[in-house]
């Protein structure tokens, strides 16, 4: 199959990428390895993360488009009250961790209807159920990507003059043989004061495989327990200030035990925001809906306690033995979900109650939330990626708040967008915990869209020229998006102008109407006046 653009993952990058190149006029096919499109947003099960000031600038037009079809699709469909349909910055989920938190369901619906018509035109084609198993290459360039039909077992060719991978793990990058790097670099190779001495290819932050739940008091829902309980029940790592499935874990702005809080449907306003947990990735209050629309709140769990850091879930060959094969790495994936499943297992069973008991059986998995058999998300949650060996790297000292101060952020000529976010890495399979340093709002440089060597793969996710340290700001929802987007709309570029995204940076007129059409598209590429955080 050929088409102008191939876009390997379905994620919100990879549906940015796929609906830039499209408007621009482009034929584009674009698979996904599960059956949802959205990746982070909705198959993983994670409420936007977003800096403060995203109800008034700070992402891209499409994705501002996105955020309000999804407030639309609740004022449209579903029960609101009248004073939530009136808000300005309607949150269905009064989630504490987002100005805007949606059930997957919903998500996946709007990007559906996003793509629309674009499908209708044959504009974009999209395989979900495909995952990339080989590539080919001549030289410098990606010829072919071959995907595998999981639902029909066989085999299928993309070819495309432009390759865009935006999976989660960025697996088109050993596949076609494109530098990349995993984990810690060395603090000799990047100069960022929060990097270890040493490289550590194998240190990746953890995996969460999220789920829903929700609360019906007086029924009991306690699912049957899992076979390995007893070692999540006291799995607790040497840098934990207890056993991991407890409500007590570290800040991660000061690593001091913190107390959290999980009291179904309470009146827990004054607790602090990210200490009630009930509310805290809460995607449906049932306060914003019509007297009895709703039995109960829908919240989704992505807490301290499910951060898996046994090994990575992305293959490692480090050479120092730290490393882990294919087979590892998919085992450390299955772990993630057997934690989870044993974490829901405790909240029923053992959480102490405020009344003095233990376990609240009137917690209910929705593993329809996701369509799922094991009642979890559909896959997990990947903070971070393989990330290109680039043109440029951002590093730590870019956007770091004590290294910057009041200039801000590095300013790059080469700007493709914006984003904001607090470098937030999370314990990792290297034994670290929280990893948390105060940053400026800051750029995308196009030099970290751009492989060293391979001319016509562009990285659409959280796969691009960033740091193990500072991943942990450009891995967010909006920069996401913001990412791909840019990468589809240089693919397009290239296409039209008839020359390479390599080009593009290196030549100043190029460089400058390429700008514009990111512009032109409602990408902003700077920030106004704002402080770090």
């Amino acid at each position: 199959m050929s088409a102008d653009v191939v876009v390997v993952g379905g994620g919100l990058g990879g549906v940015a990428a796929a609906l830039a190149a499209a408007r621009s006029g482009f034929r584009v096919v674009i698979t996904e390895e599960t059956d949802w499109i959205g990746g982070q947003l909705t198959a993983q099960g994670v409420p936007s993360d977003e800096h403060p000031w995203i109800e008034r600038f700070g992402c891209t037009a499409s994705y501002r488009a996105l955020r309000e079809g999804i407030r639309d699709y609740y004022r449209h469909w579903y029960p609101v009250t009248a004073r939530a349909r009136a808000a300005r910055a309607f949150n269905p989920g009064n989630g504490r961790v987002s100005q805007l938190c949606a059930e997957p369901r919903v998500g996946l619906a709007v990007l559906e209807g996003m793509l629309a018509p674009h499908r209708a035109d044959g504009r974009i084609e999209v395989r979900t159920r495909h995952r990339p198993v080989s590539a080919t290459t001549e030289g410098d360039t990606v010829t072919s990507v071959v995907v595998h039909d999981l639902d029909n077992d066989v085999r299928l060719t993309l070819v495309a003059p432009y390759i865009l991978d935006a999976t989660e793990t960025g697996e088109l990058l050993p596949l076609t043989g494109t530098e990349y790097v995993t984990g810690f670099e060395s603090r000799d190779s990047t100069g960022e004061p929060s990097a270890p001495a040493e490289a550590q290819p194998a240190n990746m932050q953890a995996v969460s495989w999220c789920f829903a739940i929700e609360h019906r008091a007086g029924e009991n829902h306690t699912i049957d327990k899992p076979d390995d309980y007893a070692f999540w029940r006291t799995y607790q790592p040497s840098y934990w200030p207890g056993p991991m499935f407890g409500m007590v874990a570290p800040s991660p702005w000061d690593l001091k035990p913190a107390e959290r809080t999980f009291i179904p449907h309470g009146d827990t306003a004054h607790i602090g925001a990210d200490r009630d947990l009930w509310q805290f990735r809460r995607v449906l209050d049932r306060a914003n809906f019509a007297p009895g629309a709703f039995a109960s709140d829908l919240v989704i769990v992505n807490w301290p306690m499910i951060d898996y850091v046994e090994g990575p879930v992305i293959p490692v060959e480090d050479g120092t033995g730290a490393g882990v094969d294919a087979e590892a790495a998919a085992g450390h994936a299955a772990g993630a979900l057997r934690m989870s499943r044993s974490f829901l297992y405790w909240l029923q069973t053992e959480l102490p109650t405020a009344d003095g008991g233990t376990g609240l059986p009137g917690l209910r998995l929705r593993g329809d939330v996701f369509g799922t058999d094991h009642g979890m998300a559909k896959a997990p949650y990947i903070r971070e990626s393989r990330r290109i060996a680039a043109e440029y790297t951002v590093v730590e000292q870019d956007v770091a708040l004590a290294q910057r101060g009041d200039r801000g952020a590095a300013r790059y000529a080469d700007s493709v967008g914006i984003g904001s976010y607090r470098i937030d890495l999370h314990p990792s399979t290297g034994g670290d915990n929280y990893i948390d340093v105060a940053a400026t709002p800051f750029q995308i440089p196009l030099g970290a869209l751009l492989p060293v060597r391979t001319r016509n793969l562009l990285p659409a996710a959280k796969n691009i020229g960033t740091t193990h340290i500072t991943n942990g700001s450009y891995r967010l929802h909006p920069v996401e998006w913001n990412v791909g987007e840019s990468a589809g709309l240089l693919a397009a570029y290239c296409l039209t102008h008839g020359t390479t995204p390599h080009q593009v940076r290196a030549d100043t007129e190029h460089l400058s109407a390429f700008q514009t059409t990111l512009t032109d598209h409602g990408v902003e590429l700077a920030w106004p006046d704002v402080r770090g955080y």
